[in-house]
């Protein structure tokens, strides 16, 4: 009998849910705020730290996220190779934090998507 603890990781689709997460927070995300920007301005812009970036150069912004991406890559990279080497009890339920995690930063993604949808279609903002 197996129960979901003795669930086998799926290790080769977390590269790919992580590549979709970064891809929203940092592509679609990116773009979508510079044209929500344009439609209402920067003064609606809630992180304080983007809205610093989007007054700088295209160099500065473009060197921002890419260093985000270096950064959160190697947190990915640390994570997913911390559940390939746990102990086959642990690794069942901690992969499955991970998966919950991971769906949770998808989820977040599509809300910051939505929102700037709104803002650039509505004039403002669901959050």
């Amino acid at each position: 009998m197996t129960t979901w603890f003795d669930a086998t990781p799926r290790y080769d689709e977390y590269w790919d849910w992580a590549a979709v997460v970064l891809f929203l927070f940092l592509t679609l995300d990116l773009l979508l705020s510079v044209l929500a920007a344009g439609t209402v301005g920067l003064g609606y812009e809630r992180n304080p730290l983007m809205a610093w970036l989007y007054g700088q150069s295209l160099w500065v912004v473009v060197a921002g996220h890419v260093a985000v991406l270096v950064v959160l890559a190697a947190f990915f990279h640390a994570l997913f190779a911390i559940v390939r080497e746990l102990p086959p009890g642990y690794r069942g339920p901690v992969a499955l934090a991970v998966e919950i995690f991971l769906g949770g930063l998808l989820a977040a993604g599509f809300l910051l998507l939505a929102n700037n949808v709104a803002v650039i279609v509505l004039g403002e903002g669901l959050l």
